[in-house]
């Protein structure tokens, strides 16, 4: 399965891309919006977007770390820096303001759904920090839910799960 944006209203339309040839147009309707646009499936640029992600993914876990997303819907993946300070991690939607968009069409994560914050200790060292935003259907560390109040600290390779899409933390140098 392969998913596509629409460009207006952020909505993923889903279709099967075995069944269409290299350097075939397709024409989409989306039905959020009714906006219809076209596609062209071509295995060249298929290649360097894959080679690009690549590269980000090695590139992206900078000084401060970052997140790798795993959809659970297809498996689709995201590779999201994190910055010093706060970390608001939600889903991506028109007209919402937050550091850590994920792109996603699961609307069990909420636009604002969790926090993750970056800081120094006296050593120098990273310390990573969850805590629920709050959202509607809660953070899970380990299968374990946090509270509305509750501040924990969280290592490489902590599993965190938001809605039903999973996030993986990389730290920093």
């Amino acid at each position: 399965m392969k998913r596509i944006l629409c460009p207006k209203c952020d909505n993923y339309l889903y279709f099967d891309e075995t069944k269409y040839v290299e350097g075939q147009s397709l024409v989409f309707v989306c039905e959020n919006c009714g906006k219809q646009f076209s596609i062209r499936m071509g295995k060249a640029k298929m290649k360097d977007i894959r080679r690009e992600e690549k590269h980000l993914e090695e590139s992206s876990t900078g000084e401060f770390g970052s997140i790798t997303v795993v959809e659970n819907v297809f498996g689709f993946k995201q590779v999201l820096p994190l910055q010093e300070g706060d970390n608001v991690i939600g889903r991506r939607c028109v007209g919402t303001i937050i550091n850590t968009p994920i792109e996603s069409g699961d609307m069990s994560m909420d636009r604002r759904h969790c926090i993750i914050n970056v800081k120094r200790n006296k050593q120098g060292k990273l310390i990573y920090t969850l805590r629920d935003a709050p959202s509607l259907t809660g953070t899970f560390h380990n299968n374990e839910i946090l509270g509305d109040r509750d501040r924990l600290r969280i290592d490489e390779g902590a599993i965190i799960t938001i809605g039903a899409t999973t996030i993986i933390l990389h730290i920093g140098e």
